[in-house]
């Protein structure tokens, strides 16, 4: 394995595919953001709260600014972690290509690290949300994250030792995970927080969001699939003089 390699393709495609997802951010999710903080300000006024609306604005100006370097930063630690799994389980995986292989390997990391907890735990726009149960809320979406990784990971090394009974590995290994995920979408409790703004605009959030980080997760894929099909880290051969 050429490590230099290996680490340039995964921060790099992780830095790539983060300033996709901070671009699409900035054009489909901030504006319901900017939204969900107006009605929050409106409601505060109303209830005669002391609102600096200036210091607010120059808040969201910065942190629309950072969100490019912050989108870098989550990419590039998503790129390591897919780049840490591709390199132990790229023989393993179906397909032939490197750049299948990238992508599948990708968006399964996206089901499991994204798409099953927030379907148990959608995000939210501000205005959304009691600050009393910030830690509740945390620790339970953690919690279920980690359930469903752990039990992934275990399950995909289960599945690689009876790669040779297909009724196993193709069959009872996915099975197996979706009764573990479900008897957690039953034990663990619902997001304590009552919804308090439009349906309408908490559902946009939450539908751009995701789209966003999919399309993210598919990005990364595709990039780091294609700079390891270039490069060829795991091509560690030297050509010797004869």
């Amino acid at each position: 394995m050429k490590s230099f390699t290996f680490i340039i393709i995964s921060l790099g495609s992780g830095a790539l595919a983060g300033l996709i997802l901070a671009g699409m951010n900035m054009l489909v999710v901030e504006p319901l953001i900017d939204k969900a903080i107006d009605m929050e300000t409106a409601k505060a006024v109303t209830l005669g709260e002391n609102t600096d609306t200036g210091e607010q604005y120059s808040y969201r100006i910065w942190q629309k600014s950072g969100s490019f370097v912050a989108g870098s930063i989550l990419g590039m630690a998503f790129g390591s972690l897919l780049g840490i799994v591709y390199m132990f389980s790229r023989k393993a995986m179906p397909f032939s290509s490197d750049r299948k292989k990238a992508v599948f390997l990708s968006l399964v990391m996206c089901l499991v690290l994204f798409v099953i907890p927030f379907l148990k735990y959608p995000g939210n726009p501000p205005a959304v949300g009691n600050p009393d149960t910030i830690w509740l809320r945390e620790n339970l979406y953690i919690g279920f994250l980690a359930i469903s990784a752990l039990s992934a990971l275990f399950l995909g090394m289960l599945s690689y030792n009876f790669r040779y009974i297909p009724k196993v590995s193709i069959l009872l290994v996915p099975l197996a995970y979706v009764a573990i995920i479900s008897a957690a979408f039953v034990l663990f409790p619902s997001n304590p927080d009552k919804v308090s703004i439009p349906l309408d605009l908490v559902n946009s959030f939450r539908i751009m969001s995701g789209l966003t980080m999919v399309i993210f997760w598919l990005s990364l894929g595709v990039i780091f699939g294609v700079l390891w099909y270039k490069f060829k880290p795991h091509d560690s051969s030297k050509i010797t003089a004869t």
